[in-house]
């Protein structure tokens, strides 16, 4: 019998997204799956089309009902549950393509690969985009925090590597600080180019709105420097872990910003984490990677209250 590959999902309240995500998964070409859904005390009918999907696939699919205590908590319950050699994670209003983990499963077991990960399709209300996965055959697992698209649903992992760690409960981006905690346990990495990921956007999701929780992706980062020093990872990684640091909030964080409403708001973060970078790594502009000569890490050395101000506008002008 092949290896069983663990796949955990977390729902709350998808009534109307849930069935295309399992069906996705029930029908997959690789036969010996275990799905391990995470019901996070659900307001709406998620529990009854779980209890009924189990019913009908009792051998593949365990439901588990918990009370809400969000998305982190409903991983880590799905964690101690796998089963399988091999683990994935998927977001319950997504789905994936028929041959999305036959590909990955050939692929990690292709040369003993502790990761593997596939490109995924990122659809929004008015646009499809293809997202390159970021991992190749690394032979340095460093590149890891440059390249990698941090995101935990189109990979396949070794439970082995996985099982070891918890998502830190009740924050955004919760995902970025468990891979980046993750990357220097990981040693052989692949990637294919096929696209077996479906993320599906909406108009409520983080990437399009504005809410006072993205400062936890300040803590977050804060977390994972300490975690690179408590765990004896920092003077290896410090170059990628100052670019990873410096990216996060000069990027990623400003771009969520920008969807403030409020100017004084977005320039009061900026300055925000304009502080932070100084704090934690004050010579960030020496970092090697900030010296590369592309326009991120240009715009990343160079980045400064004017030059947030423009994609703040930028950004206000899309939205009208």
């Amino acid at each position: 019998m092949k290896d069983i590959i663990s796949v955990v999902i977390p729902a709350y309240n998808r009534e109307k997204q849930i069935g295309r995500c399992l069906d996705s998964l029930l029908s997959q070409s690789y036969e010996h799956m275990e799905i391990i859904v995470v019901n996070d005390g659900s307001t709406d009918n998620t529990k009854q089309i779980l209890d009924d999907y189990q019913k009908q696939y009792p051998d593949k699919l365990i439901a588990i009902h918990t009370e809400n205590r969000g998305v982190s908590e409903a991983r880590n319950a799905g964690i101690e549950r796998v089963s399988g050699k091999y683990m994935g994670f998927i977001d319950s209003d997504d789905y994936v393509a028929k041959d999305m983990y036959e590909k990955l499963y050939a692929k990690i077991t292709e040369d003993d690969f502790d990761v593997v990960a596939c490109n995924s399709l990122s659809i929004y209300p008015d646009r499809k985009d293809i997202v390159n996965s970021g991992m190749y055959d690394y032979q340095d697992n460093h590149e890891l925090l440059i390249d990698a698209y941090t995101v935990l649903w189109n990979k396949l992992y070794k439970t082995e590597i996985v099982k070891n760690y918890r998502f830190k409960p009740n924050v955004w981006y919760e995902d970025v600080l468990i891979l980046n905690q993750i990357y220097p346990e990981i040693k052989k990495v692949a990637g294919i180019s096929d696209v077996g990921y479906y993320y599906v956007q909406n108009e409520g999701s983080i990437t399009y709105t504005y809410n006072d929780k993205l400062y936890q992706l300040v803590e977050n980062m804060d977390d994972l420097v300490d975690y690179y020093k408590q765990h004896g990872y920092y003077d290896d990684y410090r170059d990628e872990l100052e670019y990873t640091y410096v990216r996060y909030l000069f990027g990623t964080f400003i771009k969520r910003l920008a969807k403030a409403k409020d100017y004084k708001k977005f320039k009061e973060g900026t300055r925000y984490v304009m502080k932070k970078v100084n704090e934690q790594f004050p010579s960030y502009k020496k970092n090697k990677y900030l010296n590369e000569k592309n326009g991120k890490s240009t715009y990343l050395k160079q980045f400064n209250l004017l030059l947030a101000t423009v994609i703040y506008f930028k950004e206000k002008n899309k939205m009208n």
